[in-house]
């Protein structure tokens, strides 16, 4: 037996499309916009430079790759395990931005506008 979805809700006080059209068009959701998008792109563009640094110098320069540095470990070994590393970096630092930044802002947005309805 599936089981059936909730009915709609019959809440009048839910705020109507125009609600949303209007605070998306507001200059306090473009500030959050460009302070999300001025955070995020370049730092995506950063790394995906990086990774593919990586990957190009895996596939062109295996010389510089099979350097030993030491023991058996060499600098693909130590790239790779930097690649894991500017992951959580970027995870990391990116959660402090948005908890700084972006969720005060986005939050006085909501209260706003369920403030509102």
């Amino acid at each position: 037996m599936a089981a059936d979805a909730p009915p709609p809700s019959t809440d009048q006080s839910a705020p109507g499309p125009e609600a949303y059209t209007e605070v998306q068009e507001s200059a306090e959701f473009g500030e959050l916009r460009r302070s999300h998008r001025s955070f995020a792109f370049p730092l995506t563009v950063a790394f995906i430079v990086w990774y593919l640094l990586y990957v190009l110098c895996s596939n062109y320069a295996g010389g510089f790759m099979g350097t030993k540095l030491f023991g058996n470990i060499n600098v693909a070994f130590v790239f790779g395990i930097l690649q894991f590393v500017t992951t959580f970096l970027i995870a990391w630092w990116y959660s402090r931005h948005a908890a700084a930044k972006l969720d005060p802002k986005a939050e006085a947005i909501k209260t706003r506008l369920e403030g509102g309805a």
